[in-house]
């Protein structure tokens, strides 16, 4: 495909890739837990997948390859930002406010929305799950993904996912079952 002058090469991408971009957004938004950085992070994506497009193979699942990328670029930013100090007063004042749950002062209607919707004990209990086992229940049972699709967007063995769902929807389970008990919603 990379022979494809760039004006076919650009409507191919368009026609196998861009289906996907609502899924993407939606997986970004989980991942970054804010509208612009998951903008950015679909945009991002999207033109390394448009970089490499000459090596997707025509015919195999392309939304597992674009989410395989967005995962990628998304553990990037993370070890980057790990990494990088923090000089301004400023910015540490405003990832104590996120960590603790206070919604930005520049937040848009649709993000205030998510916070308090976000916010409830399914997603608590959802963040509360660690990291293999959150992101293989949420493109599982939010995102719709099967079994290959998770194990080629996470570069791992269908086993490895079965495995990680299994245990995920039982953590997740016991979780939502304490939460129930603790409000009242259920007997012992």
């Amino acid at each position: 495909m990379s022979g494809l002058p760039l004006g076919r090469r650009a409507r191919e991408f368009e026609a196998t890739a861009l289906v996907h971009l609502d899924a993407l957004y939606r997986r970004a938004l989980r991942l970054t837990r804010n509208r612009a950085q998951a903008e950015d992070l679909v945009q991002e994506a999207l033109a390394r997948a448009l970089r490499s497009f000459d090596r997707f193979t025509a015919g195999t699942n392309c939304r597992a390859w674009l989410f395989k990328i967005m995962r990628n670029a998304f553990l990037n930013r993370v070890r980057a930002e790990r990494e990088a100090p923090y000089d301004d007063e400023f910015l540490d004042e405003h990832r104590r406010d996120a960590e603790a749950g206070f919604p930005s002062s520049t937040a848009t209607p649709e993000e205030e929305f998510l916070q308090t919707v976000v916010h409830g004990d399914v997603e608590r209990a959802l963040r509360d799950l660690p990291e293999r086992f959150r992101e293989v229940v949420i493109l599982a049972d939010l995102e719709g993904f099967t079994y290959r699709e998770i194990a080629e967007a996470l570069d791992c063995p269908i086993g490895t996912v079965m495995s990680r769902l299994s245990r995920g929807r039982r953590l997740l389970r016991r979780a939502l079952e304490s939460f129930a008990r603790e409000r009242g919603y259920t007997r012992e």
